[in-house]
């Protein structure tokens, strides 16, 4: 099934799923705020602060036991190439990371949340508190885990995506209310979801949220066709969640294609376009506006009319004068009075290895 509420406590309803089952684990649990008192406005007027009962856990020694009960639960069930995402503040990030560390999760960034429209600090007495740290972390240290690279840069402007990102918090009509007031006092923005979704996980892929509250997980989940697995012991958030998520229609395939990591392609060395007869050893290659001209060579080298030799990148490289070039998109050879990419060869390899692959 591509939906599973279990309305259960969190532990529990592990217990009840197979070893090695999920891809990807994200983890909202209680921050334990140790909140006494209520909070107030300088009007008077009530904070619809965190003072559930979920949140109250009597010791911090309570609280790391409970804390490493569901982590090493999260362990069993994550698959070995999985990861998790663990979101926090202040409160208990610190003692989480100890736990994640302790049971032997790789972590492999601390993301930090900054607010954009963060709550401000009533009382003045301290900064006011504008970011949520969240840890993700692979099942293990040798873990081959999904990290979109190339997804996330293109989505930040062709620059590589940084550890802090800049977001909103859950407001407007995204915020769950009844009765003009807010459900859920820690409902997560479904733009903060889709980052963390879709940088580290892939159509199909079963995601787990053993917290989840209002259901910001599983809603985003059904947007980019992942399956999910919603654990909340709360029968109203449930309630509201399943209502909210069946509302919502998946993108199309095409609209969830992403851009490829490079390092994850197969790797195909420049020999094999002379191998398949693909380029005929003699055929002279060109970049795209004819300036620079090279043979290919029997070994896989190429050589230009100046004598310069070597790998397509090296020679790519050389006769600019730079440091470094790809190759595959410098060189180009004429077929019926049109200069074609080399790399328009390399592609078609690629796919008809990832076809056979996949029969």
């Amino acid at each position: 099934m591509n939906e599973v509420y279990l309305n259960k406590d969190c532990i529990t309803a592990m217990n009840s799923l197979t070893d090695n089952s999920v891809d990807m684990i994200f983890a909202d649990p209680p921050y334990n705020l140790q909140l006494s008192k209520s909070l107030n406005r300088p009007d008077h007027s009530d904070v619809n602060g965190v003072n559930h009962a979920w949140d109250k856990f009597s010791s911090f020694k309570e609280y790391d036991k409970f804390t490493e009960s569901w982590l090493k639960e999260a362990k069993r069930i994550l698959k070995p190439n999985g990861t998790i995402w663990v979101i926090g503040s202040y409160h208990n990030i610190y003692r989480v990371g100890s736990v994640i560390q302790n049971l032997g999760f790789w972590i492999l960034n601390d993301i930090i949340w900054n607010k954009s429209n963060p709550m401000p600090n009533f009382k003045g007495n301290r900064f006011t508190n504008a970011h949520e740290t969240i840890i993700w972390a692979s099942h293990n240290k040798q873990s081959k885990y999904t990290f979109n690279y190339q997804a996330m840069k293109t989505m930040n402007d062709d620059k590589q995506m940084r550890s802090d990102w800049f977001l909103p918090i859950c407001s407007g009509k995204e915020r769950i209310k009844v009765s003009g007031k807010t459900l859920h006092p820690t409902q997560k923005p479904e733009s903060l979801l889709f980052r963390i979704i879709l940088s580290s996980t892939n159509i199909g892929d079963v995601i787990l949220d053993p917290f989840f509250g209002t259901g910001s997980t599983g809603a985003v989940a059904k947007k980019l066709k992942r399956k999910f697995i919603g654990i909340e012991k709360d029968l109203n958030y449930m309630k509201f969640a399943k209502q909210r998520i069946q509302k919502i229609k998946s993108y199309s395939k095409a609209e969830l294609e992403t851009i490829k990591n490079n390092k994850t392609e197969i790797k195909i060395p420049f020999c094999t376009l002379i191998d398949r007869g693909m380029l005929k050893i003699g055929t002279k290659l060109h970049d795209i506006n004819k300036k620079y001209n090279a043979i290919v060579r029997a070994d896989g080298s190429i050589k230009t009319t100046d004598a310069l030799e070597g790998s397509i990148h090296k020679v790519g490289a050389q006769v600019q004068g730079n440091p470094a070039c790809n190759g595959w998109q410098f060189w180009h050879y004429e077929k019926q009075g049109k200069l074609v990419s080399i790399n328009s060869l390399r592609k078609k390899i690629r796919d008809q290895l990832n076809t056979s692959s996949n029969e």
